[in-house]
């Protein structure tokens, strides 16, 4: 997996436009927050894409910050640096578990290659935006930083009506079906019947 050749072909293609949808002004704005909500031992990534990655690949940055948004118990218990790279890449699974429970939605979620072998560096920034965007939603003390770098997620605003007041529902004819009022038959003659139309006029 680390010794990896370059693409060719189709895959080249498929890759360069993966990488074109990497943010370099989000990539700051993350770095920023995770900085501001970590502290600053979690350290500082080296410019660029690839100091970006390597600043989280080893998943210990990621696992703080997922901890750093519990107020409870951290979900995370161990985190350990480590060179080797199934460590890295289990570390990198932990903290997507716990994302994942903290609410984050598996369609916004990278796989772990995505991060450790730099396949899709803008699906990991699409995950710790909706990562910010839930923590800034939640506000519940846990969230570090300008709240003005995410936004805030619509919440469910859930209605219980009573068994009567639905039922008083069934009897409204909505404004989409029309209206009814002022229908009459007036003037309707019967159903098979010449119209009869008097001239008045001597």
């Amino acid at each position: 997996m680390a010794n990896k050749g370059p693409s060719y072909g189709l895959s080249r293609e498929v890759q360069s436009k993966i990488d074109k949808k990497y943010d370099q002004d989000l990539e700051e704005r993350l770095t920023e927050w995770i900085i501001a909500q970590c502290g600053a031992g979690v350290g500082q990534p080296e410019a660029g894409k690839t100091g970006w990655q390597n600043w989280l690949k080893d998943g210990c940055v990621l696992c703080e910050l997922i901890n750093s948004l519990s107020s409870g118990n951290k979900p995370i218990r161990k985190i350990q640096s480590s060179g080797m790279a199934f460590k890295q890449m289990e570390q990198i699974s932990q903290f997507l578990n716990a994302a994942e429970k903290y609410g984050i939605s598996k369609t916004d979620m990278f796989q772990t290659v995505d991060l450790w072998e730099g396949k899709d560096l803008a699906a990991v920034q699409r995950t710790l935006m909706a990562l910010g965007n839930l923590a800034v939603t939640r506000d519940d003390g846990t969230y570090r930083g300008d709240p003005n770098w995410f936004h805030k997620k619509s919440m469910e605003n859930r209605r219980d009506f009573s068994e009567d007041q639905l039922n008083e529902g069934k009897s409204v004819i909505g404004l989409q079906m029309g209206t009814n009022k002022g229908a009459s038959q007036a003037g309707m003659t019967g159903y098979g019947r010449p119209r009869q139309i008097l001239n008045n006029n001597p």
